[in-house]
């Protein structure tokens, strides 16, 4: 049985990543001059990352190289351990071409060991989530192929739906045009994204105004939330009552839901900017692009 690893960008709170007893990697990002790197909130300053972004500072998150990634699982290798890594979309990032550099350096020197990385094909708690499954899987004595099997069917049952404030944070991370930025600026469009079936970051829908997207977030989960026994994550990115009022929106309407209220992370929060919320849930399937 392999040792199950998350990494930050799945972000799990890290009082249920210790529940869950599972190991995770912590992902870098940076501002103000200041490299840090995130620890699922058990030491994280939010309101100080927050600030500065709301004051003008441009965060920056950074793949690990391959001689972080050999420090991160050369531990396990020497104690004979093999791992499964449950991963955030690798569609998002070049991260995971190091990983893989690094595990062919290694794969010379423990030739018995083996690292499975899972693409989760989401981000944040779309990919946190998948981890919680597998996690509960291995507790109940599933084994490694168990658990890959029933993961690739969960994986396209995760549905993840958020609406950012700003544009232009999506804009300078490359995952929206000058012209679509500044356009939807002017006319207040609020794009609803998702994750699709590759691992992508796609607008799933563009809404006129903030409090009619978040209406939409809730309605989304109304509709389409099957997997009851599974928790509903309302996430946000410093701005609370904004998660507060979809959360009771979602709770009206579906009052056997069950509701998680989450900070999104620095690393997530770099590239959505502050003001974002987000919901994460089981359905029927995947979202289908739409816009």
């Amino acid at each position: 049985m392999s040792v199950l690893i998350i990494d930050a960008d799945g972000e799990l709170w890290y009082t249920r990543q210790e529940e869950l007893n599972v190991d995770y990697i912590k992902m870098p990002f940076s501002y103000g001059g200041e490299e840090y790197y995130y620890d699922l909130g058990k030491n994280t300053d939010f309101k100080k990352f927050y600030s500065a972004v709301r004051s003008g500072e441009i965060p920056k998150t950074m793949a690990l190289n391959p001689d972080e990634y050999i420090e991160i699982i050369e531990p396990y290798f020497k104690k004979g351990e093999d791992i499964l890594y449950v991963s955030f979309s690798h569609a998002m990032s070049g991260t995971f071409g190091h990983l893989e550099t690094a595990l062919n350096t290694l794969k010379e020197k423990y030739p018995d060991r083996k690292c499975v990385v899972f693409d989760t094909k989401s981000i944040s708690l779309g990919a946190g989530i998948q981890m919680e499954y597998a996690a509960e899987l291995k507790n109940s004595g599933a084994s490694d192929e168990e658990i890959l099997e029933k993961l690739t069917e969960f994986t396209n049952r995760v549905a993840i739906y958020f609406v950012v404030d700003d544009l232009m944070h999506l804009k300078r991370g490359g995952r929206l045009s000058g012209v679509a930025a500044f356009a939807g600026t002017l006319l207040s469009l609020k794009p609803m994204l998702t994750t699709d079936e590759r691992g992508s970051l796609k607008v799933y829908e563009k809404i006129s105004g903030k409090r009619k997207a978040l209406r939409r977030l809730a309605e989304k989960v109304a509709e389409e939330l099957t997997g009851t026994e599974y928790t509903v994550y309302v996430i946000d990115a410093d701005c609370p009552e904004e998660g507060d009022s979809v959360a009771a929106m979602i709770k009206e309407k579906r009052p056997e839901a069950k509701i998680v209220r989450q900070l999104v992370g620095p690393v997530i929060g770099a590239h959505c900017g502050p003001g974002t919320v987000g919901v994460i849930f089981i359905a029927d399937k995947r979202p289908i692009e739409v816009a």
